[in-house]
Order: C-alpha cells, then structure tokens, then sequence
C-alpha cells in the first residue's frame, strides 16, 4: 500500500503562509488571502483591495472553509468600509456568496452590526469602519481559540469512545489550519491526537470533483508529519469492510437547529457506512456553524456547483493545450449534463457526536444543541 508514513522532529505550521490577513500598505488596507486553488502546486497569495475581488476568491474557491469563510466575510464588509465603498452593498454580495455555509453570514452580519452601531452612535464613518475591522479581528482570535478548544474535547471523546489510541481515522474534505483561523476543526483534532501520539492512520478521502482532501488535506497532514493514507471517496466502503476505520470525524458547513449537518457532498454515504460498520461518526464545528433559524436538514439550501467541475478535469497549475482559459480536460462528452451539489446533509441520527468549542453533544438532539448554543450564551454574558 503506497501512503505516507510519520516522521519525527517538530510538527511545521501546515503551511508557510497565514490563510488569510490584513494589511495596511501605504496603499491602503487589504485582506491577503493564500489562494487554495493553487495548492499544492504552490502557494500564491491573493491581494483583495474591495468586496468584488473577495467575492470572486470565495466563489472560486480560493478562500473556503466554513470558519475561514466566517472570518473572510467579516473582513470583507471592514474593507469596504475603511475604502469607503457601500457598507450595504458589500454586505449583502459578500453574505450571498455561497449559500449553505452558515459561517460567512454570520461574520459579515458581526462586522456589519459592529459598523452601523458605531455609525449610529458617532455618526463618524471612520469610526464605524474602525468598529467594523475591530469585530473582524475579534473573530478570528476567538475562532482561533475555539480550534484549539475543538482540538481537545474531540480528542477527549475519541479517547473515551476508543481507549487505548492507535487511531485509525477517517476524514472527508479539508478542515485544517486552510479553513481556520486556528488549525481547524476535525483536521485540527487528528492533529492533536498525532501529537499525543494515538493517532495510527490518517485515511484521507480525495474528495470528488473538486480534491479538497488530496490536494489540501494530504498536504497539511505531510507538513504536520502526520501518518497518512490518500484513498479515493467510493474506497471507502472496502475500508470499512477491511475494519481498518476506527472513527470517521468531518467538518460541517451548517448544522441546522435539530442537529442534521450539512458538510462536503459525500458525507452522507460516511454516516451510512459508519452506522452500518459500528463506527463513530463524529461532527467536529464551531457553535457559529449552529444555525438555529434553520429548522432541519430539509430547510437547509445546498449550493449546485457547475456542471464542468464534473465534466472537466484540472489540474493545479498543469497547463493545459487547446484548453480554454481556465478550463479543464474533458472527461465526458461534450453537452453532458451533470449533477454536482457541492454538500450533503447527514441526519441527526447518524451522528454519532457534534463537537464544538463549549463541548460535545451526544446523542445529537435539538434539544441537546439548544442546551449547549444556550450556556455558550449565557456564559459570554457572563
């Protein structure tokens, strides 16, 4: 079997380069963005200098990951009202952006709530901008606290589910330090249980069409020097059945007030193949990614990417002949029509445990959730 084994010494940052930043040249404030599309190939930063430009990197998928995107929209709406552009306009292109991850409206609305309170109280906009990038730096200290947080409880209740360590876990999508403000979320709980050194395998799904997993999840876990295997998303199944997975953990892009998780499309089959195989499956988010106005898992909207990231293949900065700017290499005949949502949603009852930075839920209940999104509150008051 070809994989990547652990190495020792010092675990490196899983990349070089911040996943994102702001900046004040003498030019004037920008958001620097590492561009994911480029990875692995090399890592290329995206200079943002208004919320079209932050727009356009979220919809690419230069910047993604329900955290990060949280902390991108925040950002944003702080650019535009440092530059002096339309608060409201901004706002609201950057809140429609992608429509299943609950963490981008989220942050626009924290740093767009920030900005026309002060506006309201001063009537200085130089003020409000300022109350506006102060909630967006706000964020991203606290998502970075919540990762590390997330970190350990998950890897307490992996120890408690499976004693003894040597865990063989399965993940599905990229949820490390590239969607996070901190080192991520699941991602960010195998890494801690490599560090403690109870982490057997990494099982890494190449997630179709778009390869988060084999072109960003494999490359933090070889810069973490993490033990490592890349597989195919439709291997999974012979894994399960070779009992070579000891727990599945995933990320989360909304998880609806009763506790159904909307994550990277191919989540669901996991929750299957877990329940099915006696396996834990494991849900590891911030509360921002909790989003009680969405009743369940039929309320939640599910993003429909293009048809030519199915019909077309692309590889990170391979250049490719006789191919349009910025497409790919066909795979299916030309006017193929294809069926590509980008997310799934796994019901609460295939769900073995939510994970968030205030603690675990299990069993995964609505009344579980709101026990938990309310003491979180209780205790910020506090």
């Amino acid at each position: 079997m070809a994989d990547q084994y652990a190495h020792s010494g010092e675990d490196k940052r899983p990349t070089g380069i911040p996943a994102i930043r702001w900046e004040e040249p003498p030019e004037g404030p920008v958001l620097v963005l590492l561009d994911q599309t480029r990875l692995p190939a090399e890592e290329v930063e995206l200079v943002c200098t208004d919320a079209p430009a932050l727009v356009e990197a979220i919809r690419s998928l230069a910047v993604r990951g329900a955290p990060l995107l949280g902390i991108a929209g925040a950002y944003g709406v702080a650019l535009a009202a440092v530059r002096g552009f339309d608060v409201e306009d901004a706002a609201s292109a950057l809140e429609s952006a992608r429509p299943t991850a609950v963490n981008l409206a989220v942050g626009v609305r924290r740093a767009h709530s920030a900005y026309q309170a002060a506006l309201a109280e001063s009537g200085d906009s130089r003020r409000a901008a300022g109350a506006a990038l102060a909630a967006a730096r706000q964020l991203h200290r606290e998502d970075a606290e919540a990762s590390a947080r997330m970190a350990g409880h998950g890897l307490a209740l992996l120890d408690e589910l499976l004693p003894g360590g040597g865990h063989r876990i399965l993940t599905h999508c990229n949820t490390g330090s590239l969607v996070s403000g901190g080192e991520g979320t699941a991602f960010a709980v195998a890494l801690a249980a490599h560090r403690a050194g109870r982490l057997r395998r990494l099982w890494v799904d190449e997630t179709r069409p778009l390869l988060q997993g084999a072109r960003l999840t494999a490359y933090e876990a070889a810069r973490s020097g993490m033990a490592y295997t890349l597989l195919t998303d439709n291997a999974a199944g012979s894994l399960f059945a070779a009992g070579e997975v000891d727990a599945v953990l995933i990320g989360a892009d909304r998880i609806a007030a009763d506790g159904s998780v909307a994550n990277k499309v191919g989540s669901y089959p996991l929750a299957v193949l877990a329940r099915y195989h006696h396996v834990p499956f494991i849900v590891v988010a911030p509360l921002t990614t909790v989003d009680p106005g969405t009743p369940d898992g039929a309320s939640i909207e599910v993003e429909q990417r293009p048809g030519h990231e199915v019909t077309e293949i692309v590889a990170p900065q391979v250049p490719t002949a006789g191919a349009e700017a910025g497409g790919g290499i066909p795979v299916a005949p030309l006017g193929t029509q294809a069926y590509n949502p980008a997310f799934d949603v796994t019901p609460p009852e295939l769900v073995t445990a939510i994970v968030t930075e205030e603690g675990a839920v299990s069993p995964v209940t609505a009344e579980a959730l709101a026990e938990l999104c309310a003491r979180s509150r209780h205790a910020s008051i506090g």
